[in-house]
C-alpha cells in the first residue's frame, strides 16, 4: 500500500467530520485555493484582503478593482465545480467548461500590448468562448511554445471530453492520475485566450471531488516547481499541440508525481481537521505579515527631510490651490477666515505628526447666523502620509469628506488637488442651498 492509499483509508475512516471541523476545513480550502490560484496568474490581493472579501464581503486598504472582481468570480467558480462534481446524474461537458470560463472572466475585454518595434496592438478576450487567435508562451530558453490553433481547438476539446468519459468509466487510472492527465492535455490545448490556468486547476478539483477525494491547492510559493513539472513533460511529449492534447500517462510522470505530493498535503490537512487538530500552517504568521505588509517592507520610511519636503511643497501647494479656486466665492459669506493664516498650516497638539489648516465660513441668513469649518489635514505615519478634508459645524464631531493615502515615493496629483477643491466646493454649495441649516449631506467622495 502506497502513501496516498494509506492516507485515503485513514481519511475515509474519519468520516463523517463534525460540523465545526468540516466548517474549518471548507473555510481554509476556500481561502487557500482562491488566493493561490489567482496569485499564480498575477492577482495582487493579499491573503488578508482575500479573507475579508470572501468571508465578510469587505474591501480593506487599496485594491485593484479587477483583482477584487476576479477573486469573487473565482469563488463562484469553485462553488460551481463542487456542485457539479457532486451531481452524479450529470457528467462533465464542454458547455460546463465554457460556462465556468464565462463565470471567471465575467465579460469580454480588450488587451493592449506594445510590440518590440514600438507598435501598439490589441486583441479581445472572449469570456466563455474558445480562442479566435493563436496563443503561445515564451519558454525559459527564449523559445516560443505554441498551443493548439483556434481551428484545432473545438475538435481537440471534443476529444478531451470523450477521452475523459471513457477513462473514467474504464477505471484504470487513479483519480489523481486522471486529474493530472486531464490538466496536462487541457493546458496543451489552451482553449481560451485567458484564464486557462485557473480553469485547469478547477478541473483537477472537479475530478478529485467527484471521486470522493479532497481538493488540492497549488501554492503560489511552489509555482516554479509546478511549471517545471509541466515543462519536463513538454520535453518528453514534444512541441506539437495535438500530441500534447493526446499525451499518455507514461509521458507526464513528473507532473503526476507533483500532483501526488499536492494531494498528500491535502490529505494531511483533512485528517488533522477530522481529528480536531489545528490546520493552520506553521509559518502562517510569516505569510500574514509578509502579505499584509509587503508593500510597506519595500517602501522608504518617514524622515525629517521627507516631511519638510511634503509640508513645504505638496501640502502648501494644495492649500494654495484651494484658496485660488475658492477666492471668487468668498464674497458670498459674511466672513471667511483661514487659520493660522491664508493657505498656511500648523501642527495639531504639537505631535508633529498631524498638520492642518482651517477655513471658517460664516454667513447671515436673515436673522440666522450660520457657520461651518473646513479642516484640511496631512498626517504622517511610518511608511505613508494621508490628505484628509473634514467639516465641523456647531462644535459637533468632525465629519470626513475626503481621505487618501500615499507612500512617500508618491506625489499628490493634479487630479487629487481637483478632488479636494471639488469636495470643499460641494460643501460650500450645499451650505448655501440649505441656508446653513445642515451640512450633513451624503457625499460621493468619502474614503477612497
Amino acid at each position: 500500500m502506497n502513501k496516498l492509499e494509506s492516507l485515503y483509508q485513514e481519511w475515509q475512516s474519519l468520516q463523517p467530520l463534525k460540523e465545526e471541523d468540516q466548517r474549518r476545513l471548507d473555510q481554509k480550502f476556500m481561502l487557500e485555493f482562491n488566493y493561490n490560484s489567482n496569485h499564480i496568474e498575477g492577482n495582487t490581493l493579499t491573503y488578508g484582503q482575500t479573507e475579508m472579501l470572501l468571508m465578510f464581503g469587505k474591501v480593506v486598504d487599496e485594491a485593484n478593482m479587477k483583482d477584487l472582481e476576479d477573486m469573487k468570480a473565482s469563488n463562484v467558480g469553485l462553488k460551481m465545480v463542487k456542485e457539479a462534481a457532486l451531481d452524479k446524474e450529470h457528467t462533465l461537458t464542454e458547455y460546463f467548461i465554457r460556462t465556468l470560463h464565462q463565470t471567471l472572466l465575467r465579460e469580454d475585454y480588450t488587451v493592449y500590448r506594445e510590440l518590440p518595434n514600438g507598435t501598439q496592438t490589441s486583441y479581445v478576450v472572449h469570456a466563455g468562448q474558445y480562442k479566435t487567435r493563436p496563443n503561445s508562451v515564451i519558454t525559459p530558453t527564449g523559445e516560443r511554445f505554441e498551443y493548439a490553433s483556434p481551428e484545432e481547438t473545438p475538435a481537440l476539446m471534443a476529444d478531451l471530453l470523450q477521452w475523459y468519459h471513457d477513462a473514467e468509466a474504464l477505471g484504470e487510472l487513479s483519480p489523481i492520475e486522471l486529474a493530472a492527465l486531464f490538466h496536462y492535455r487541457y493546458i496543451r490545448i489552451h482553449p481560451f485566450e485567458d484564464g486557462n490556468g485557473r480553469i485547469s486547476r478547477l478541473m483537477v478539483n472537479y475530478i478529485l471531488c467527484r471521486h470522493g477525494y479532497p481538493m488540492i491547492v497549488v501554492k503560489t510559493k511552489d509555482k516554479n516547481n509546478y511549471l517545471n513539472a509541466l515543462n519536463k513533460c513538454d520535453v518528453v511529449v514534444g512541441p506539437v499541440p495535438s500530441d500534447g492534447a493526446h499525451a499518455e500517462l507514461a509521458q507526464i510522470l513528473p507532473f503526476v508525481e507533483y500532483m501526488r505530493k499536492c494531494l498528500e498535503r491535502a490529505f494531511i490537512i483533512c485528517i488533522k481537521a477530522a481529528k480536531g487538530e489545528s490546520i493552520e500552517d506553521a509559518d502562517d504568521w510569516r505569510k500574514e505579515l509578509t502579505l499584509k505588509y509587503k508593500d510597506d517592507l519595500n517602501m522608504p520610511e518617514l524622515s525629517l527631510d521627507t516631511k519638510e519636503d511634503i509640508l513645504d511643497g505638496a501640502f502648501s501647494s494644495l492649500l494654495k490651490s484651494v484658496d485660488e479656486a475658492l477666492t471668487e466665492f468668498y464674497s458670498l459669506f459674511t466672513s471667511v477666515k483661514w487659520y493660522p493664516s491664508t493657505a498656511s498650516y500648523h501642527s495639531y497638539r504639537q505631535d508633529y505628526r498631524t498638520y492642518y489648516s482651517e477655513i471658517d465660513f460664516s454667513k447671515q441668513f436673515g436673522l440666522i447666523h450660520a457657520s461651518f469649518t473646513i479642516i484640511i489635514m496631512v498626517e504622517f505615519q511610518q511608511f505613508r502620509y494621508s490628505i484628509s478634508v473634514d467639516t465641523v459645524r456647531n462644535e459637533m464631531a468632525p465629519m470626513s469628506l475626503y481621505h487618501k493615502e500615499y507612500y512617500y515615493v508618491d506625489k499628490i496629483s493634479d487630479k487629487d488637488r481637483e478632488d479636494v477643491v471639488n469636495t470643499i466646493g460641494r460643501q460650500i454649495n450645499y451650505f448655501m442651498e440649505t441656508k446653513g441649516f445642515t451640512v450633513t449631506l451624503n457625499h460621493d467622495k468619502t474614503r477612497e
